[in-house]
């Protein structure tokens, strides 16, 4: 008898899962709160990894699909003083496939396809029902009951409580969030500061961040320590208010950096949160979660790599079809749990050198991950 899947949550890992499941011939029904694919803004770009996104996407068997879209020379990655003199330029070579980027909106229209996703469709709650599998309780009052329900529903998933008490705490760190459109054209300066791209710029418990996209856009991120009410005389939705403040907060910086401020079209506040490092659950049959859900970590690429890759390999053990499906859910469930440990443990130390008292510790964690 086939079983019935619903997966929460319409980000890279759920969609991954639910695309390896397909592949294989398992109908999976995705839930995404969003109401349409393009209600929002996708995000800005990732950064796939050989041994992670790269790896899951072959298992979506689109691994093709993804390297006529991503960008290699995207790899490129500057390094500032706060004086704007350039301390590392590192450039990849003609062969360089190690961590292409793509951005986050054809990611997602790659893996949508041919899936069968409910846009509209937030979760209140997920009731697991033992051997009986769990029940999703929608926002509009239906609900509905499935062998088994992937909570891919991010850092304030509303899967989570069904398996685990444990909430996001704030790290400390707050991100601001802007953008420049037809940066080549309209920003040349700018253009030729960023590169093919990622400039980074780091100071005393601050760091300036921009990242090119496809079509001229870019993304910047000012990353900066404070307490998480560190705008409560602030109004974010003034977006010259909020200039000002970012403008005054880097005040001591070169020029044309603090133009990446200076022309952002809008601001987006984005406070850096993570859940405990070797955060685990008691096994729960007929529910489990994935990406961020089970472990948010600090924002520096590994993120999504690890929710793809582990959709990949859940949707690949349960197709196998080896293991009953809540035997094969636990092993799943042990193996992301040391691996993501692992990674949390990376991120948080390395989010303390990239927004330290010292700037020369993110720069000495550039060459240790990118030498020269």
């Amino acid at each position: 008898m086939r079983q019935r899947i619903g997966t929460i949550g319409g980000g890279p890992g759920g969609l991954t899962f639910a695309r390896v499941l397909h592949r294989h011939g398992i109908p999976v029904t995705v839930f995404e709160r969003d109401p349409a694919p393009d209600a929002r803004p996708a995000g800005g770009t990732l950064d796939l990894h050989e041994g992670m996104g790269q790896l899951a996407m072959g298992k979506a068997g689109l691994l093709p699909e993804f390297h006529a879209l991503a960008r290699p020379e995207g790899q490129a990655m500057r390094i500032l003083d706060t004086d704007g003199a350039v301390l590392r330029d590192w450039r990849p070579g003609p062969d360089e496939r190690a961590n292409p980027e793509i951005d986050r909106g054809h990611l997602r229209d790659l893996l949508l396809g041919p899936l069968d996703v409910q846009w509209g469709r937030g979760v209140a709650r997920v009731e697991p029902g033992g051997r009986n599998g769990a029940t999703v309780h929608f926002a509009d009052g239906r609900q509905e009951t499935f062998d088994l329900v992937i909570g891919a529903d991010g850092a304030w998933s509303r899967t989570r409580p069904a398996v685990s008490p444990a909430t996001p705490l704030y790290t400390g760190v707050t991100a601001m969030e802007t953008f420049l459109d037809d940066v080549d054209d309209r920003h040349p300066d700018l253009a030729r500061l960023i590169g093919e791209g990622s400039v980074a710029v780091y100071g005393v418990h601050r760091s300036l961040v921009a990242q090119r996209n496809s079509g001229g856009h870019v993304k910047v991120y000012a990353r900066f320590r404070a307490p998480l009410d560190w705008h409560a005389h602030l109004d974010l939705t003034d977006v010259e208010a909020v200039r000002s403040h970012l403008l005054a907060r880097f005040h001591d910086w070169a020029e044309p950096v603090l133009d990446l401020l200076r022309h952002g079209t809008a601001f987006v506040h984005r406070p850096l949160h993570v859940l405990p490092v070797s955060h685990t659950w008691t096994h729960v049959p007929g529910v489990t979660l994935l990406g961020d859900a089970a472990h948010l970590m600090p924002p520096l690429g590994a993120g999504a790599n690890l929710a793809m890759l582990e959709g990949a390999e859940l949707a690949e053990t349960i197709a196998l079809g080896q293991d009953g499906l809540d035997d094969a859910v636990r092993a799943f469930e042990e193996r992301m749990w040391v691996r993501a440990a692992t990674w949390a443990r990376i991120t948080a130390a390395g989010l303390e050198r990239l927004v330290s008292a010292d700037p020369t510790e993110a720069l000495a964690l550039f060459d240790q991950v990118q030498p020269s």
